[in-house]
Parts: structure tokens; sequence; C-alpha cells
């Protein structure tokens, strides 16, 4: 028999991951070109040239041992220098490759981070909406979720909710800017006073509680927007960063934890994530991925044509009626259901639209379109959509 915990998770599923392989059955029957698939968060935009080509030398011109060896579970030291360095250029930080833990995405960074510090009945608090996995992380190392309810219309933290739910058995917040699955960047005055009521509670606690940023959209915004580094607004800030979408590399499961000196513990927060890496099976971080992070450190994907599909797609949709959040960063729409959110996914089935429904980020009413797509994919979708809002918007 499996275990009761993999068993609530096969019974809860993964609603984003259903309708992804929904979207494989319908293109099979009517033709891919003819499903109009906005499930899944899958990077459409190449990978930069560099990338490729970094992979291509690396694996010519390396050593055996040193490209498919062991290394320290941290990672190679070189390359959390690079991106130490990086971080120091770009926001004014002191890191040392010391302070960086290479993980296996930022999937991976969250369970070592959350392994070292979860003590059984621990609680982490989350902003809803949020990424629905975070509910199995927290649950594999026995910590318990406490969701702050959504702040519609900005969809800014509700700081004052987040203070009443802080409890003696509070060990950490997750944050997750630019968000998934709302677009919104959360502001600096919110992070600073973020920080300022963790910092007071920390101190009325006697422990610290820990700040968890997930930060895997943090180069895809528009408009000028400005992802505050959290390290300089609280001290004990775990952050976690994927390569996945500012690269285009998701299957390639890369990225890393910052962890400042100045966290409580840090010392031994840092040797607990090394450890943490390898007892949870990972051992270390793919070498061949990092040694491409280690030459590429300064490319970037193309964000403007994510660009380009946001304001293809909101201004259709506020155009048909829907009410919809005006995306600042990552290539997510979060638009309000007109009627009750299981029917208005099941109506937008109909038209061969496969959305995820909110209740999957713990935020019922709304969904979420994923427009990391093909351009002419939502162009072809358009028609659809206004058919759809013909059904559904009063």
């Amino acid at each position: 028999m499996i275990s009761k915990k993999i068993k609530e998770v096969i019974q809860l599923g993964s609603a984003i991951r259903a309708m992804f392989e929904e979207g494989k059955r319908l293109a099979q029957i009517y033709g891919k070109d003819n499903v109009y698939d906005f499930s899944l968060g899958n990077p459409s935009v190449p990978a930069p040239t560099a990338v490729n080509e970094a992979i291509v030398k690396i694996a010519k011109d390396t050593d055996t041992l040193a490209l498919h060896g062991y290394m320290l579970n941290s990672g190679f030291e070189s390359v959390r220098k690079a991106i130490a360095d990086n971080l120091n250029s770009r926001y004014g930080v002191n890191f040392a490759f010391k302070n960086i833990i290479m993980t296996v995405g930022a999937a991976g960074g969250l369970n070592v981070a959350l392994k070292s510090i979860i003590n059984e009945g621990d609680e982490v608090i989350v902003f809803a909406p949020y990424f629905g996995e975070y509910n199995n992380y927290i649950a594999n190392v026995g910590g318990k979720v406490v969701v702050v309810p959504p702040n519609p219309p900005t969809f800014q933290p509700n700081l004052d909710n987040m203070k009443k739910a802080i409890s003696k058995r509070t060990k950490a917040v997750i944050i997750n800017s630019p968000n998934n699955p709302t677009g919104v960047v959360y502001s600096q005055d919110t992070l600073k006073e973020l920080g300022k009521i963790l910092k007071e509670q920390s101190e009325k606690k006697g422990e610290a509680i820990y700040l968890i940023s997930d930060e895997p959209y943090r180069e895809i915004v528009y408009d000028d927007a400005q992802v505050p580094f959290l390290t300089k607004y609280y001290d004990n800030t775990i952050v976690g960063y994927s390569y996945s979408k500012s690269l285009s590399l998701p299957g390639e499961r890369i990225g890393y934890l910052a962890i400042p000196d100045e966290a409580e513990d840090s010392e031994n927060l840092l040797v607990a994530c090394g450890i943490a890496t390898r007892i949870l099976g990972f051992v270390n971080a793919p070498s061949l991925q990092q040694l491409i992070i280690e030459q590429c450190i300064d490319e970037k994907t193309d964000v403007s044509a994510y660009d380009k599909n946001r304001k293809l797609l909101y201004n259709a949709l506020t155009e048909y009626g829907f009410e919809c959040i005006r995306p600042q960063g990552a290539f997510y729409l979060f638009v309000k259901s007109p009627i009750e959110e299981d029917k208005f996914v099941a109506k937008a089935k109909e038209f061969n639209i496969l959305l995820v429904g909110g209740k999957s980020f713990a935020c019922e009413g709304y969904v979420r379109i994923a427009y990391c797509v093909s351009y002419d994919m939502i162009e072809r979708s358009l028609p659809y959509f206004k058919k759809l809002a013909e059904e559904t918007v009063k």
C-alpha cells in the first residue's frame, strides 16, 4: 500500500497538470492548432543561443570527472562565486560563494529550505493566491500551511491579516513576486513593511521567523517594474531562484538558494541546506547545468515576446468584458470568472480553451491563463474567447 501522504496528494491531484494532459488528449482529437492550451507555465521563448553553445563547449572541453563527477552538495564553488558576484553587482548586496547553495530548480530549493528549518507542527504562512505545490512542500516536512486570504483588487499581501496569523508556532512566511498566478509585483513599500513586521514578531517570539522568497519570475517584468531584493529589507530572508523562466530551462532543473550572513544562525543554516540537499535525494544540482550557468550568468531571455502576448491578450479580454488584473511580471493573466468557476472552466473547454481555476491557488472565483505560448495561438484563440464572453459575461 502506498503512504497516506502520497495517497492524499494523488486524490487532490494537480489541476494544472491534469489540464495540460487534457490538452494533449484534445489535440489528438481536434488537431494541435485547434486546441488553445493556456494551462502550463512552460516557456515558449527559446533559451538564449549562448546556452546551447555553452552546452557543446563544456561537453567538448571539460574533463570527464570535472564534468560528470560528484562535487560538494552545495555545488561548484566557481559557479556559486559567479552567482554571488552577479547578485552583488546588481543589487548592492554582499554575498560570497558560501552564501549560495545550488539547487534542483526553485522547487528543489524550497524543499531544501523547508527541510532545514521546519520542525513537526511548525506553521508556514502563505498569501493567497499562491502556487499550490507549496502545500505539498510544507506537508513533506511535517509543517502546517496557514493561508492569508486574497486581497483583491491589488493582490498585494494583506499584512494586517498576516500579523494576525502569526503564532508561537510560526516558523516561516513564503512570498512569490512576481506572483504566480496574478502577475503582480509586490511593491517596495509592501516588502519594507513586511520586513518590519517580521522583525518585530521575531523579537517578540525570541526566534527568527524566516522569509522565504520564491523568485523564478524575477527577470520577467514589464513597464519598468522593479523587483526589490529582499535581503536588503529583512535579514532572515532565504531567496530561492530558478533559471527555468529567465533562461527558458524548466526541464533542466537548476537554481539556487541565497542566504545572507545576517540571517540568524546563518552558518548552521547554510550547512543544513547542504545536508538537506543530500538527504532529500538530490545529492547535488546537475553538474552540467551548473557549469552552463557559470558561463551564461549575464544571459537573458526575450521578455519582449511575453510582453507582446500580454498586451494582446489583456487588451482583447478586457474589450470582451472580462475583468482582468494587468500583470506586471511573470507570464500569467488572472481573470475574474463571470460565472461560477468550475462552470466557467468547463464552458471554456467547450471552445477547446484550457484554463486553470483559481481554486488551485486558494483563490476561488478566478482563472489563470498562462500566456507563455506562441503569439499565433493567442490570435487564433481570440474569436473563441469572444464567444466565451458572449455566453458568460453579463
